[in-house]
């Protein structure tokens, strides 16, 4: 082993001679070479790295929780609904959650309402920029006082889970003619609510988002709501986007971004 770590300690050393002896022979000319193709190099790698002003950032994460008008109903898939419309519009990457016949305290046909979906469909994923909770439609023949409650607790944990995500409430959607006074009452609760938490909250029926010729598809204007009374058409749920889409860039929320 020792005549072979003194073989290799030689060649080594004939190596270093014989390039020390190309460069003296080479001189200062292979040196001027040397330095001028770094510079080329560095020249290059400045001209092709990555600029501050040109970065580009990533699309804002938005979630949604809601009843059908949210994930869809029959013959309208999730990717087809508002929800996803309107991340659409603004450039977002949406997650759709919720289930149809739900509401903060309504369960329908779903073993959870809003709380329980919250946990077992959204609540564990990484926290998104926004949480759009959008429902109480279901909630109508519920006493407000308990739908407001429910709510709190949904808000408030989902402060907790993701503190630094922000936070919008839609009130009910209400598909045609004049609004019932029980879900007139529930909107008026949660948007109470809304305003105690501070969190942006839209008022589809109080901006009277889906109302007279819009419903029906009479004259020339489209149908938005099918002839169950309740769902919108798939014009109806794109017309529903550009209504909320416009909404969050009036509150400033068009494009959130996370607090860190």
């Amino acid at each position: 082993m020792t005549s072979r770590r003194a073989r290799r300690g030689a060649a080594t050393r004939m190596l270093c001679l014989s390039l020390a002896a190309v460069l003296s022979l080479a001189g200062s000319s292979l040196l001027a070479g040397c330095s001028l193709l770094a510079g080329s190099v560095r020249k290059q790698a400045a001209a092709d790295g990555p600029k501050d002003d040109g970065a580009r950032k990533a699309p804002p994460v938005v979630m949604f929780l809601g009843d059908s008008y949210t994930v869809g109903d029959r013959g309208v898939e999730p990717e087809s609904t508002y929800a996803s419309a309107t991340a659409r519009l603004l450039g977002w990457q949406v997650v759709v959650g919720g289930r149809s016949g739900t509401g903060y305290v309504q369960r329908g046909r779903a073993p959870h309402a809003f709380l329980g979906q919250f946990e077992s469909q959204l609540g564990w994923r990484p926290a998104p920029d926004m949480l759009v909770v959008s429902g109480g439609h279901n909630d109508w023949r519920i006493p407000p006082p308990q739908v407001a409650a429910a709510a709190h607790v949904l808000l408030e944990r989902a402060r907790q889970r993701w503190p630094g995500t922000r936070l919008v409430v839609v009130g009910p959607l209400w598909g045609t003619g004049t609004p019932l006074p029980g879900a007139l009452a529930v909107r008026d609760a949660l948007k109470n609510l809304a305003g105690q938490l501070g969190v942006p909250f839209v008022d589809p029926m109080g901006e009277g988002w889906i109302t007279g010729d819009l419903v029906t598809g009479q004259g020339n204007a489209p149908r938005l709501i099918k002839r169950d009374r309740t769902h919108p058409t798939p014009a109806g749920h794109l017309y529903v986007a550009t209504r909320l889409a416009a909404d969050l860039k009036r509150l400033g929320l068009a494009h959130p971004v996370r607090k860190s």
